[in-house]
């Protein structure tokens, strides 16, 4: 395996790759389109695509990294918790998956980019298998994921017409069959079903298949290969969204590759090379660990596969000991309230811990990293060793991570660590922060495979000539379209080519990108779930005691609050026969007045089917409705999110106190 290597680059600081007091450049003209700085023809409006003329598709990028890495460890997986990992090395890797893709092709299946080709699972070797199985013959891959729900898994495999879903377990399949649309022929299983099962799907017409017998089948008729050319489709990733069913993000091996070279590119000296290990946990079926793995791949690096417990994970890492990961908040703001918690009950624990950080933190500011100083040993090593002890390179996604952990993380891990911002419509990445840039709270500059604008939201006082704006993102790893919706396509990509993200951001004077707002009003709490705060307001607004309600809440916290304005007649009257006297601002502050509202306000939202993290954990009562005069409401009436949550700012910065 790859020899074991400390993640600090001597004590050498790291060597700025662009000036970081302007991190992108301006293209000429009115729209002030900012471009990559790594990337020399960016001034001309050109994008990356690929690194070289002939790695241009998934299939080639593999078999590159098969070269680079001479044959070296491919695919890692463990069958137990105490096992070691045991590796599939690269050209049995790309035999396997060509004898899988032979395989589907001989049970009838079209060798063309219009055979979509489902796939239900965990992260997994097989995962991989099918992908690049796919691929050899110009299919495309549609992942099916747990938190779609078995509805919305039966809408996609009857939209995109999947005849064929290579399915995980026995309670996936049921999962499937429970709903399956007449479309659905075959599941393949990786792992053992139940006799019950298999009668149940032979009952729906549904063929059982073992993912080892497929391979064999392949191997048997050996069909010749057909590589997808650069324009294919390489898979169809449906988005959970907010409301109505998923939507399919057409995405090309152009986009992908376009994403991942781009990325590489950034990164210069501590891209990924062929003696690196990355520890695979987040799920396939998005896509930044996608184009994390793909770039592994085409540089010929290792994966290893986490043991499909995230309980787990920590000893999965010591057993892996990768020297990279792509990350989320989620994982990291777990693992500084732990160590956090570790810290409040002693003085001296406290106490070195600030000097650790204070000296570490000097260190980040000169642009030295590294995890082999004192305060490493002394105080960060237990952190380290839970990671594996070798991390050297951690890229962050998927939602805003707070500036204090972002640096506590880089502090007690001593690797290079990386924010990036993007959607699956862009294939994952737009913007990334640069190595050396300790300041936290941006997502950095774009990257060069596309450029970035940023257009006016007058409702929500939002100008570009302010440096502030809806996003729009616009180049090679800008998305296809939504599978069979044109309409949603149109609303989403303008005829000019640019895709409008929905988020808003504003530049930094050092040409970086900070995310301050949703143009939709749509936010993710930490946790990744998706929030509608006027499909929930329109729910407690039902509430005979609900005179007005504002649902706030951010992707740093796991749970929402509101401000509400009781209907004044109402509470008295209730007041009045309850026996207690006052004023609107007197019963407002009074908690057997709150307590009424919040669980009138909860029950109503259980009636219509709200979630547990869409109901509100905490209510602020005020007394004073919000208005056009007092600046909180638009002249159509409705309500100016940004003005609320400013104007309410220390009610809810003191709701979210009392929850932690």
């Amino acid at each position: 395996m790859a020899p074991s290597r400390f993640s600090c680059f001597a004590q050498e600081p790291i060597k700025f790759p662009i000036d970081m007091n302007h991190q992108s450049d301006v293209l000429k003209g009115p729209e002030m389109i900012r471009v990559s700085k790594f990337y020399k023809d960016s001034k001309e409006g050109k994008f990356i695509s690929s690194l070289d003329k002939d790695t241009r598709t998934l299939y080639d990028t593999f078999r590159k990294g098969a070269k680079e890495s001479n044959n070296g460890p491919c695919l890692g997986w463990r069958e137990s918790p105490n096992k070691p990992y045991q590796w599939l090395h690269y050209n049995e890797t790309l035999l396997r998956a060509k004898n899988f893709g032979s395989g589907l092709v001989a049970l009838g299946l079209s060798p063309c980019p219009n055979t979509f080709i489902g796939i239900y699972s965990q992260n997994c070797p097989e995962w991989i298998l099918t992908e690049q199985g796919a691929y050899c013959y110009s299919m495309v891959i549609v992942p099916l994921y747990d938190t779609l729900g078995p509805d919305a898994c039966a809408y996609i495999i009857k939209q995109a017409d999947i005849h064929v879903v290579i399915c995980e377990d026995d309670t996936k399949c049921n999962l499937l069959l429970d709903k399956s649309p007449r479309c659905l022929r075959k599941l393949i299983t990786i792992k053992e079903t139940r006799p019950a099962t298999n009668q149940r799907a032979k009952n729906r017409g549904v063929e059982m298949l073992r993912f080892e017998d497929v391979e064999k089948l392949g191997a048997a008729k050996d069909n010749p290969e057909v590589p997808p050319k650069v324009t294919d489709l390489c898979t169809i990733c449906y988005t959970s969204g907010t409301t109505g069913n998923p939507k399919g993000v057409m995405l090309s091996h152009e986009n992908v590759v376009a994403g991942m070279c781009a990325v590489i590119l950034q990164l210069g000296d501590h891209r990924p090379r062929s003696d690196d290990i990355m520890m695979s946990f987040l799920p396939l079926a998005h896509m930044l660990e996608r184009c994390c793995e793909n770039g592994m791949y085409l540089l010929g690096g290792a994966v290893g596969f986490f043991s499909g417990d995230i309980k787990r994970l920590s000893e999965d890492m010591k057993a892996l000991r990768p020297t990279m990961m792509p990350a989320v908040p989620r994982l990291l703001n777990r693992i500084y309230d732990k160590v956090m918690t570790e810290i409040s009950g002693s003085f001296i624990k406290k106490m070195l811990f600030n000097m650790a950080m204070s000296a570490k933190e000097s260190e980040l500011r000169r642009g030295i990293i590294r995890n082999n100083s004192f305060w490493d040993k002394l105080v960060f090593r237990k952190v380290q060793e839970g990671m594996g002890g070798r991390l050297r390179l951690m890229v962050v996604g998927s939602a805003p991570l707070a500036g204090n952990v972002l640096t506590f993380i880089r502090c007690a891990l001593g690797a290079l660590i990386v924010e990036g911002y993007g959607q699956t419509e862009c294939c994952a990445p737009i913007t990334l922060t640069v190595q050396g840039d300790h300041v936290p709270e941006h997502v950095g500059p774009p990257v060069a495979c596309c450029c970035v604008k940023l257009v006016d939201v007058p409702e929500m006082e939002y100008y570009a000539v302010n440096g502030q704006g809806e996003v729009c993102v616009k180049g090679t790893n800008v998305f296809q379209g939504y599978y069979k919706e044109d309409e949603k396509t149109n609303e989403t990509i303008d005829s000019d080519g640019w895709h409008h993200t929905g988020d808003v951001g504003m530049w930094l004077p050092n040409g970086t990108l900070k995310i301050i707002d949703r143009k939709k009003h749509i936010f993710k709490l930490s946790q990744g779930e998706y929030i509608v705060p006027e499909k929930i307001e329109n729910i407690y607004i039902r509430s005979q005691y609900v005179q007005q309600v504002f649902v706030c809440g951010e992707s740093l916290k796991s749970c929402i609050v509101a401000v509400v304005v009781p209907d004044v007649d109402v509470i008295k009257s209730w007041a009045c026969e309850n026996g207690i006297p006052g004023t609107l601002s007197v019963l407002c502050a009074h908690p057997e007045v709150k307590q009424l509202i919040m669980d009138d306000m909860v029950s109503w939202g259980k009636e219509a089917g709200l979630k547990s993290f869409e109901q509100v954990k905490d209510i602020y009562l005020h007394p004073d409705p919000f208005s056009v005069q007092n600046g909180l409401l638009t002249p159509t009436l409705k309500s100016k999110r940004p003005q609320l949550k400013a104007y309410f700012k220390p009610q809810i910065e003191d709701m979210y106190t009392k929850l932690t």
